[in-house]
C-alpha cells in the first residue's frame, strides 16, 4: 500500500483511522480537565442560607399571601447579609460537570484534534529524518496549518463576543485598543534594520519577488514582481494587530492565573520556580530572535580562553526551534496549577464579599459562585489556544524553512538540497498544443511544480519565522501587561 499511496498519506490514512475508532473512547481535552485533580467550588443551597442567615421559610397563604407567580414559577429570593460566614464545599470536576459547559466541544475537539496532529508530525519527521522526502508534499504542514486555523478561529469567536453584548463596553474598548496599539507596534517594528532584529522578512520579500517575477515570464507575462514591499508589510502589520487584539484577553487571564498561582503554591520553592520560569519564558524566546544579544554572542563572539564561538549557526537554529518547543511543553504541563488557580476565585470572590457591608440576595450569590465554574472551558481555551499557534508555527517554521532538531548534536551538512535560484522551466518548452487529458495533466503537473518555486525556502523562513516571533513576543507582551495590571491593583 505505501508504494502505491506513499508514506505520508499512509500515515494521514492511519491517523484519521485512529481519530474515528479511539475518539469517542479517549479524550486528551477531557482528561486533562478531569483527571489532573481539579476541583470546584459549590454554591450554598437555599436552605443552607436560610439557615446562616436566620430566614424563616415563607409558606404558601393561598392566592392572595402567596409570593408573585410569574409562568407558574414562584419568586423563591431573598435577601441575606454580605458578611455572612459561609464555608463552600469543594467536588472534584467530573466528565459529568464539564459535558454541559459552554465551549466544551470546540474546547475537546481543538486539544484532540491538535495531538492527532502532532503524532502525524512526530511521525512524519522520524520517518523524513531516515527516507528524506524526494518531490513530495509534506502532509503534516496541512494537519498544523488546520490546527492554527482552528485556534485562531476560536480566538477571533471569543473576541466577537466581547461585540455583541451591551454590558460589554469596557472589554470592547480594551479589544480596539489593544488591537491598534499592536498595529502601531508592528509597523515600527518591521521597519527595524534586520542586523539588529532577524526577522527574515527582506530575503523572503526579494525571493519572492524574483521567483515570482521569473514565473510570470514563463507565463508570458512582463512583471518586475507581483507586490511591493510597502504592501506586503503593511498586510502583515494588519494580521499583527489582528494577533496582538485576539491575544488581548488570553494574555491578561493568563496574568491573574499567574498571580494567584504564585499565592496558591504557598512556601514550595519549586513550583514558584516552574511558575516564574514559565512567565519569563517568552522573553527569553523573543530576544532569541534579536541578533546582537543571541546570534551574534553565541555564534560570532569568540571568549578568553575559547578557539572558536559557543555553538555554530546551524546549532543556533535548532536552540531556538527548541526553545519554542520547550516553553510551550513547560506551560502546559503548568495547566492544572493555573486552572485552579482560576476556580479558587470563587472562594475569593466570597472571601472579598464578607468584607463588604449591606445585603445581596441568594441568587445573585449562588450566580456569582457558580459562573467561575460555568467559564472553565472558556478560560481553558484562553489558554491553550495561543500555545497551540506559537507551537505550531514552530512546527511550520522548521520544516518549511529546512531547518533540523538536532543542530545541537549533528554537524549541519555540507550541500544544500532544492537551491533557491533553480530554474523555472516554461511550460511551452516540454508540452505540445494538444488537447488531450494527458496532456492537460502534465500542463497542470508542470505549472503546479513551477508555482510551488515561487515559494521557496527563503519565504517560508521569513513568514513562519516572523509568526513564531510576533506570537511570542504578543505572548508574552499581554501578559506583562496584565502582570502591571494586577500589581497596581492589589496596592491600591
Amino acid at each position: 500500500m505505501m508504494a502505491l499511496l506513499g508514506a505520508q498519506l499512509v500515515i494521514t490514512l492511519v491517523m484519521v483511522s485512529i481519530i474515528q475508532k479511539v475518539g469517542p473512547h479517549f479524550s486528551l481535552g477531557r482528561w486533562l480537565l478531569c483527571s489532573t485533580g481539579l476541583f470546584r467550588y459549590l454554591y450554598p443551597t437555599d436552605e443552607e442560607l436560610r439557615s446562616l442567615a436566620g430566614v424563616p421559610k415563607d409558606k404558601g397563604k393561598g392566592k392572595k399571601g402567596g409570593k408573585h407567580v410569574e409562568n407558574g414559577k414562584k419568586d423563591d429570593s431573598f435577601h441575606i447579609p454580605r458578611n455572612l460566614d459561609i464555608q463552600l464545599e469543594t467536588a472534584k470536576v467530573t466528565a459529568l460537570d464539564i459535558i454541559h459547559l459552554r465551549y466544551y466541544s470546540e474546547y475537546q475537539w481543538l486539544v484532540d484534534f491538535s495531538f492527532y496532529s502532532t503524532l502525524v508530525y512526530i511521525t512524519t519527521e522520524v520517518y523524513q529524518y531516515f527516507i528524506p522526502l524526494k518531490d513530495e508534499i509534506n502532509l503534516s504542514m496541512l494537519w498544523c496549518f488546520l490546527v492554527l486555523c482552528f485556534s485562531l478561529k476560536l480566538l477571533l469567536t471569543l473576541t466577537v463576543q466581547y461585540f455583541r453584548g451591551e454590558e460589554s463596553v469596557g472589554e470592547r474598548s480594551t479589544v480596539i485598543v489593544t488591537g491598534f496599539a499592536y498595529l502601531l507596534l508592528s509597523m515600527m517594528i518591521l521597519i527595524v534594520d534586520e542586523n539588529n532584529l532577524e526577522l527574515g522578512l527582506d530575503k523572503a520579500y526579494k525571493s519572492f519577488n524574483e521567483s515570482a517575477a521569473a514565473f510570470l515570464d514563463t507565463q508570458g507575462l512582463d512583471s518586475k514582481g507581483p507586490a511591493s514591499k510597502l504592501v506586503i508589510k503593511f498586510f502583515l502589520a494588519l494580521w499583527c494587530g489582528l494577533l496582538g487584539a485576539v491575544f488581548t484577553f488570553p494574555g491578561l487571564r493568563m496574568a491573574r492565573m499567574q498571580w494567584d498561582s504564585l499565592k496558591y503554591c504557598g512556601e514550595s520553592f519549586l513550583w514558584k520556580l516552574l511558575l516564574n520560569i514559565s512567565f519569563a519564558s517568552p522573553f527569553v524566546l523573543v530576544l532569541l530572535w534579536v541578533k546582537p544579544v543571541s546570534r551574534d554572542y553565541l555564534t560570532a563572539r569568540v571568549f578568553t580562553g575559547m578557539t572558536g564561538p559557543i555553538m555554530s549557526e546551524h546549532a543556533f537554529e535548532s536552540l531556538r526551534l527548541i526553545a519554542v518547543v520547550g516553553a510551550v511543553i513547560l506551560r502546559l504541563s503548568l495547566m492544572p496549577i493555573y486552572l485552579q488557580s482560576y476556580l479558587n476565585m470563587a472562594y475569593h470572590r466570597l472571601e472579598e464579599q464578607k468584607k463588604e457591608a449591606g445585603r445581596i440576595t441568594n441568587v445573585e450569590l449562588q450566580k456569582k459562585i457558580a459562573a467561575v465554574f460555568y467559564y472553565l472551558c472558556v478560560v481553558t481555551l484562553q489558554y491553550i489556544a495561543p500555545l497551540l499557534m506559537c507551537l505550531y508555527f514552530t512546527f511550520m517554521f522548521k520544516t518549511l524553512g529546512g531547518y533540523s532538531w538536532d543542530g545541537l548534536f549533528v554537524e549541519a551538512p555540507s550541500a544544500q538540497e532544492c537551491p533557491a535560484d533553480t530554474p523555472i522551466t516554461p511550460v511551452t518548452q516540454i508540452l505540445g498544443e494538444g488537447e488531450s487529458i494527458k496532456q492537460s495533466a502534465q500542463q497542470f503537473t508542470l505549472a503546479l511544480d513551477n508555482l510551488k518555486q515561487v515559494f521557496t525556502t527563503e519565504v517560508y523562513k521569513g513568514l513562519f519565522g516572523f509568526a513564531t516571533w510576533w506570537s511570542c513576543f504578543v505572548w508574552f507582551a499581554t501578559t506583562s501587561m496584565g502582570m502591571v495590571y494586577q500589581s497596581y491593583f492589589s496596592h491600591v
